[in-house]
């Protein structure tokens, strides 16, 4: 029963809601099946602990670590202490390993690998940088100059940011007894069946409704890092209960333009993402913006954006192609959404300047010019959303363009 308590202990750290009383069903769901099929004691336990099939990904790396591989505590300690290089063998993480690898080992005190002795001398690579910070240093600090552990819980912090959005007043009203809008056809109905006397004046009200996102994230070998982030972010946004949005659209794109909606939707992160990162292809690869808006503009753009969806693009906006081109697919998307809000990690240099071809050519379309290098320019960004009038950085870097 012990051994059960502290499973079910890591699950809950792990994220699936495991109370008291699914530990007892557990414990007498053992009891009944017993110990002599290993499968048995796995669905038993399954059928106790895990309610969605989102959660079954986390509720297998856990028990592969807790019950089937003796040498779990080896391999999860290789996953959370900084990566010496020579010492062991480079595996990367499944969906949702790192995470069961955290649950398991809260509290426990780790310490490095030791290094083997040898004659020969070894150049041994360690990530030396700063592994304890402070929540408000940590939303200052640039994506890419964190550490793996800063990493980790500046994952955690993103997925707290919510996004607030105001809804759309729509064309179409409905019967509303506390409405402002005199509702004559139904006045009329009601004094026909009373012998034409009006007795009381029917009202209405617009009909409100909630606007869909569309993020278009470069994944391009200069946005690698910092696309990881966003589309954690992105993920929280997508999974968020109340958040406002009708739906939210992702796609990525760095050669090509993949679709990675439905992936957004599975509520564990790390199966989500790691499902996203398969079928993008081109990930930390070139980068080709005007084709791939094109792409975007050509096939996806009525079916997503015809609702009034708000565009995000994040993207540096270095591309090797026309121009002319990237001016014209970007003009179109601006055209097409209802707000086209462009997020730039480059924004994080004080000297920055539209000097670049690519990013000249998509200054003037978008409706708003934002950093996006850090958590506090991510909350900067989801502050924007709920404002109309929040162009950021446009209106100087335009005035940059016109006398430059």
């Amino acid at each position: 029963m012990e051994n059960i308590t502290w499973f079910a202990r890591a699950l809950r750290k792990a994220g699936l809601p495991i109370g008291p009383g699914r530990v007892i069903d557990a414990v007498r769901a053992v009891e009944a099946a017993g110990f002599t099929s290993r499968a048995d004691f796995y669905h038993a336990l399954q059928a106790c602990f895990v309610s969605r099939p989102e959660q079954r990904a986390v509720f297998a790396q856990i028990f592969r670590l807790y019950w089937r591989d003796p040498r779990y505590m080896e391999h999860m300690m290789s996953l959370m202490l900084p990566s010496v290089r020579g010492v062991q063998e480079e595996k990367a993480a499944q969906a949702a390993e790192k995470r069961a690898a955290e649950a398991l080992l809260d509290g426990v005190e780790r310490e490095a690998p030791e290094i083997p002795e040898s004659d020969e001398e070894q150049q041994i690579e360690i990530d030396a940088s700063a592994t304890a910070s402070g929540e408000e240093r940590l939303k200052t600090l640039d994506f890419e100059q964190m550490s793996t552990a800063e990493v980790a819980e500046a994952k955690r912090v993103i997925a707290r940011i919510e996004l607030p959005v105001r809804p759309l007043v729509s064309r179409r009203t409905r019967a509303d007894a506390q409405g402002r809008v005199a509702d004559w056809r139904a006045t009329m109905r009601a004094a026909l069946r009373r012998g034409g006397e009006v007795h009381d004046f029917a009202t209405k009200n617009r009909v409100q409704r909630w606007p869909d996102l569309v993020a278009l994230c470069d994944i391009s070998g200069s946005m690698s890092q910092y696309s990881r982030l966003v589309l954690h972010f992105l993920h929280a946004a997508a999974n968020a209960k109340g958040a406002g949005w009708a739906r939210v659209h992702g796609f990525t794109f760095g050669t090509r333009l993949t679709n990675i909606t439905r992936h957004l939707a599975t509520r564990d992160v790390d199966a989500a993402l790691a499902a996203a990162g398969a079928e993008a292809q081109d990930w930390e690869g070139g980068t080709r913006i005007g084709a791939c808006l094109h792409e975007f503009n050509r096939d996806w753009s009525r079916r997503v954006l015809s609702r009034g969806a708000v565009v995000l693009l994040i993207t540096d906006g270095l591309d090797r192609g026309a121009p002319e081109d990237l001016a014209r697919e970007m003009e179109r998307l601006g055209l097409s959404a209802r707000r086209l809000i462009w997020v730039n990690p480059l924004l994080r240099w004080d000297g920055f300047a539209p000097k670049a071809a690519g990013i000249a050519a998509m200054l003037p379309h978008v409706s708003s010019f934002r950093a996006g290098h850090n958590i506090a320019s991510l909350e900067a960004l989801a502050q924007a959303l709920s404002r109309e009038d929040g162009g950021g950085e446009k209106a100087r870097l335009m005035q940059m363009l016109q006398h430059g």
